[in-house]
C-alpha cells in the first residue's frame, strides 16, 4: 500500500471503532490540498478533483474501510501522485554556449573529432532554435550513435545533456519484451503504471531532459513491431507533441525532450524508425587513442574511485602499450577498463594490508598486477 495512504503501515479500520482507531489525518484532504498547489492542466486537474469526491463519497457512504474503498483509495492515490509528480511546465534553463559545449565534449572524450563535430552541428541547432524561437524544438532526424560495445555511445549521450545542462535519463532497450513497459498499462488493470518515458520523466522533473534509447537493436523479436511502432511517434516532432501513456491517459508534450539513442547495428530496427533517425557510426579506437584515454581519462578516474591518492599508485609512460591490450583487440575501451580497475584494486589491497605505502607500475612487475581472467 502506498505510504502516502497509510503510513507505517499499520492497519486501516473502520468508522466503527473496531481493532485501533484510524487516528491518522485524513489523507483524501492532504490529496486534495496537493491538488490545488500543484500546477497541471485544468481539465485533468478537475479530474483528479472529481476523483477526490467520489472516494469521499464512498467514504461517508460507510464504505470506509471496505475492501472496494481501500482498492478505490489506492489505484486512484496512485494514479494522482503520478499525474501530479510529471513536469507539466517545468522546464530547466538550457546553457546556449557552443565553445562551453565544446569543452565539455573534449574533456569527456579523446578523439572521435568527426563524431563531435556532427554533435556540435546538432547542438548548434537546438541553441539557434532557442535563441529564435523561443523553443529549442529539433525538427531534424533523432542522432543515432552506431558502434561495437566500449565505444562511447553512451557517455556522448550524456555529455550532450551535460553541455546544454540539461537533465539526462536513460532508457534500456536491451530485452524489452513489452510496448506497454515503453507506452504504459490502462490503469483499469490492478497493479497498473507508467511507461519508461513517464517514469523517467517524473524522475528528471523537467519536461526538456535528455533521453538516451539505448540498445534500439536489442529488443526482443516478440515484441519488435509494436515497440518500434511506439518509437515512430515518440521520435515525430509533430506527433509527440500530445504523447499518450496509456496509464496516464492525458497527452504530454514531449517535442521539448531530447532523444539521442544507440544500437550495435541497424539490422533490426525498423525502416519507419531509421527514417527518423540520422546514423553516426563511433569508430574503433586505435591502440595510440587507448593509450592516451587510459593515461589520461580511465586511470585518474578508476584510482580516485579506488580511493587511492596519485602519491600511492604511478603506471610507466613506456609500458601503457601492454597495459591496453592484455586480452588482444578490442574495438572500444572495456577491456581496458577492466584492465585498469583490476590494477588499482590489486594496489589498494595491498595497501591495505599493510604490505606497500606506494607502487610504481613498470615492465617488471607489471605482470605481478595486471588481472587474472
Amino acid at each position: 500500500m502506498d505510504p502516502l495512504i497509510n503510513p507505517g503501515n499499520q492497519p486501516i479500520n473502520d468508522q466503527n471503532g473496531n481493532g485501533n482507531n484510524f487516528t491518522k489525518a485524513d489523507k483524501l484532504d492532504e490529496l486534495a490540498q496537493k491538488i490545488t498547489t500543484i500546477q497541471v492542466p485544468s481539465d485533468l486537474k478537475n479530474n483528479l478533483v472529481d476523483r477526490v469526491e467520489r472516494l469521499k463519497l464512498l467514504r461517508s457512504g460507510n464504505g470506509f474501510g471496505t475492501s472496494s474503498y481501500i482498492t478505490e483509495l489506492e489505484s486512484n492515490t496512485s494514479y494522482i501522485n503520478w499525474v501530479l509528480s510529471l513536469p507539466w511546465y517545468k522546464k530547466s534553463q538550457d546553457i546556449l554556449d557552443l565553445v562551453h559545449a565544446k569543452e565539455i565534449l573534449n574533456k569527456n572524450h579523446y578523439g572521435l573529432e568527426g563524431v563531435k563535430d556532427r554533435i556540435l552541428e546538432y547542438l548548434a541547432e537546438v541553441i539557434l532554435n532557442t535563441r529564435n524561437h523561443g523553443d529549442g524544438i529539433i525538427r531534424s532526424p533523432i542522432l543515432c550513435l552506431i558502434g561495437l560495445a566500449g565505444t562511447g555511445k553512451t557517455t556522448l549521450a550524456s555529455s550532450i545533456a551535460e553541455s546544454l545542462g540539461r537533465k539526462f535519463e536513460r532508457i534500456p532497450f536491451g530485452g524489452m519484451g513489452d510496448a506497454q513497459a515503453l507506452r504504459g498499462q490502462s490503469k483499469a488493470f490492478a497493479d497498473a503504471e507508467p511507461g519508461y518515458i513517464i517514469k523517467r520523466l517524473a524522475h528528471a522533473q523537467t519536461k526538456n531532459a535528455v533521453i538516451l534509447l539505448d540498445e534500439l537493436d536489442r529488443i526482443s523479436e516478440s515484441a519488435r513491431t509494436d515497440i518500434m511502432g511506439v518509437l515512430v511517434e515518440l521520435l515525430d516532432p509533430e506527433q509527440n507533441r500530445a504523447y499518450i501513456d496509456h496509464y496516464i491517459d492525458y497527452p504530454f508534450d514531449l517535442s521539448s525532450v531530447i532523444f539521442v539513442a544507440t544500437a550495435n547495428n541497424t539490422a533490426n530496427i525498423s525502416t519507419a524508425v531509421l527514417d527518423r533517425l540520422e546514423i553516426i557510426q563511433m569508430p574503433s579506437y586505435t591502440d595510440e587513442e587507448k593509450i592516451m584515454i587510459g593515461k589520461n581519462y580511465l586511470f585518474p578516474k578508476i584510482r580516485q574511485q579506488t580511493g587511492l591518492n596519485p602519491s600511492q599508485l604511478q603506471i610507466a609512460d613506456d609500458i601503457w602499450s601492454s597495459v591496453i591490450t592484455p586480452l588482444g583487440f578490442d574495438s572500444g575501451i572495456r577491456s581496458l577498463q577492466r584492465t585498469i580497475e583490476g590494477i588499482c584494486r590489486k594496489v589498494a589491497r595491498q595497501i591495505v594490508e599493510g604490505k606497500v605505502q606506494t607502487v610504481l607500475i613498470t615492465s617488471n612487475n607489471l605482470k605481478e598486477y595486471l588481472p587474472s581472467w
